[in-house]
């Protein structure tokens, strides 16, 4: 049927027979060997005008051989790279696994980087095919392409408003399709040859770094890298074809290429694809995931949307939200003690959950979910209590690009809150003597791209240094106190972390981000970035007049509001630690500012530097 018989059993065989696991030892190996064990069983769906359109692994592997036909026959050669400007989507997907058939690599561009980014990336990995989204993202690859030389052709997911356009350098997603054919129609033995062509250690694809400390740099992942890690997966949050995720982080970023694409076509678990970021509340309730990974943002929405409507509920109500959540903690706290949870606390937990917190899992829509998992940034340890307390487990783990992905994990038997958990059978983690993790294993990537001194410098000894301070407890536990570039030494010489102090403020449903800021001050401040709908919505309630955003954080009572938020953390550490000044950030932030990471963090250099005078008035005026 597709002419790659061969391919697909020749191969070393890295999953065991009977486990359902797709086999292979290369991306390209294992998805074909899924098309071949899973045929008309739904992979994806994706909305066409609301409704949810399945697509089944037959389907999705006719797609996928048509692009990496159409490739080769545009002259596509083993080990060139193709990129990716695009939001998560299926098309996203097409392209990736059509080049990686075709044997070439795949780079990754944030849809929110603007056109002198995109030239970079396409020059820095040496693109010969771009893919991208619509007329948005075409618009920044014309805009920088007579200075890319080697980029051939440019491919377009979405021709709405192009039909009309006449480049000879541009094409659609669909004739690219209809040109793979023909070609394999007339050469079908080549995509098994294709496929043959990459072995295990050669380059699969390019992750770029979020470049806040400079040009971003691109980490080459190696199939090894991603079989190894996608099977660790499995053994942490093990999934099969019966169940349903989310994929809308970006596709560009480690997390979701592992969790939300690679991952499944190891396991076969379907793939939903939402409409956009800011459909995720609503999606979720339509598609009640069984395994939703997120980051910390996320997660801390869902916890300030149900807050705010317990607080807007009747007493009685509020008290029997208070009575459940109360249960629920309780039977976490055993169960974070690793203690067995006594039937008397078993039996009110069930009640808690009949009567009151299912209603608010639904509320949510991860009533099905059997795991939650969380990275990519810190999450305070009261907020995973708070999802156990649903009776949910929250995993965190940790790891990061030049990882390949999660090297740590939470045990689904005993999560310790506050920890990113243990290591991975498929890496080793050790705390160096400077109190920086080191990890090692075939999850470690192949290195930077052009870059031999910097990767030199990262890898040492066959350890990774993943530049995270850490320490592990006696039950092998690691924990993430803060980056090391990011500890603050005040002028009395205290070391602070301040990630403990910014998760504790997020824990607030009126705060979405904040940095503590002190290095070689006298004391500790903070800028704080609000929640714009909560605080907003608390602001209206109190017919409280503003007209934007802006003058929204200019008003007093929203400044006394985050003050009073702020001392409740306060009230938490030592004198020494606490925050003595702070300011609100006036400007909306969002992903295609340059003070946020993709994943929604905000960048503490960069903050520092664009904010710095409203930082020197917090020192201008003697603390309180």
């Amino acid at each position: 049927m597709f002419g790659f018989r061969q391919a697909v059993t020749a191969f070393d065989q890295t999953a065991p027979a009977g486990t359902g696991l797709a086999r292979g030892d290369t991306v390209a190996r294992m998805f074909w060997d899924g098309v071949a064990r899973r045929g008309p069983r739904v992979v994806l769906r994706q909305k066409d005008f609301g409704i949810w359109k399945p697509l089944s692994w037959t389907e999705l592997g006719d797609i996928v051989r048509e692009v990496a036909m159409g490739l080769v026959a545009l002259g596509y050669q083993p080990g060139e790279v193709a990129s990716v400007l695009s939001n998560t989507n299926r098309e996203w997907v097409y392209a990736d696994l059509g080049a990686i058939t075709a044997g070439g690599v795949v780079n990754g561009i944030y849809p929110t980087d603007a056109a002198p980014q995109v030239e970079y990336l396409c020059a820095d990995s040496s693109t010969v095919f771009l893919f991208v989204e619509d007329d948005e993202q075409l618009d920044k690859a014309l805009e920088v392409r007579a200075r890319l030389p080697m980029l051939r052709k440019i491919i377009v997911f979405d021709m709405e408003g192009l039909r009309e356009l006449d480049d000879p350098q541009v094409m659609s997603l669909d004739e690219l399709r209809r040109i793979g054919r023909v070609h394999h129609a007339n050469h079908p033995g080549q995509l098994g040859q294709r496929i043959d062509s990459r072995k295990p250690a050669d380059l699969a694809i390019l992750v770029y770094t979020s470049g806040t400390t400079g040009k971003p740099k691109g980490a080459m992942i190696s199939h090894r890298n991603i079989i190894r890690t996608c099977h660790a997966y499995n053994e942490f949050a093990p999934q099969t074809e019966a169940d349903e995720r989310m994929a809308f982080l970006p596709l560009c970023h480690i997390a979701e290429r592992m969790g939300g694409e690679y991952f499944p076509i190891l396991t076969g678990s379907i793939i939903n694809f939402v409409e956009n970021p800011d459909t995720v509340p609503e999606n979720v309730r339509e598609i009640q995931p069984t395994t939703f990974t997120a980051v910390p943002r996320v997660w801390e929405k869902f916890y300030s949307g149900v807050l705010i409507r317990i607080r807007e509920s009747t007493r009685l109500q509020q008290m029997a939200y208070a009575w459940a959540i109360g249960v629920g903690m309780r039977r976490a706290r055993m169960i974070e003690e690793g203690k067995p949870v006594p039937a008397a606390l078993a039996f009110a937990f069930s009640a808690a959950r009949f009567l009151v917190l299912d209603n608010i899992r639904r509320m949510i829509g991860v009533h099905r979910a059997r795991i939650l998992l969380t990275g990519a940034a810190p999450i305070s340890p009261d907020l995973v209590r708070w999802y156990m307390a649903l009776g949910l487990n929250m995993v965190e783990v940790w790891g990061m690009t030049e990882s390949c992905g999660a090297v740590t994990s939470n045990p689904l038997e005993r999560i310790k809150p506050g920890s990113i958990g243990i290591a991975t059978r498929h890496a080793e983690v050790k705390v160096s003597h400077e109190g920086e993790l080191l990890v090692r294993g075939d999850s470690v990537f192949m290195g930077y791209l052009n870059l031999p001194d910097k990767t030199a410098e990262t890898i040492v000894d066959g350890w990774l240094h993943t530049g995270d301070v850490g320490r592990v407890d006696a039950d092998g536990y690691f924990y993430i106190t803060d980056r090391m570039k990011d500890i603050i030494i005040t002028a009395g010489g205290k070391n602070i972390t301040p990630s403990e102090f910014e998760n504790q403020l997020k824990f607030s449903p009126y705060i979405t981000d904040a940095v503590v800021i002190g290095d070689k001050r006298a004391y500790l401040s903070c800028l704080v970035m609000i929640d714009h709908e909560n605080v907003e919505q608390w602001a209206q309630e109190r017919s409280i007049p503003f007209s934007d955003y802006r003058s929204l954080t200019r008003r007093p009572e929203v400044v006394k509001l985050i003050g009073e938020e702020i001392e409740k953390v306060n009230r938490m550490f030592a004198r020494v630690e606490q925050i003595k000044q702070f300011r609100l950030i006036e400007n909306k932030l969002t992903p295609e500012d340059e003070e946020l990471t993709p994943t929604m963090k905000l960048k503490r250099k960069l903050v520092g530097e664009k904010y710095r005078d409203l930082i020197e008035s917090m020192y201008s005026a003697k603390a309180a």
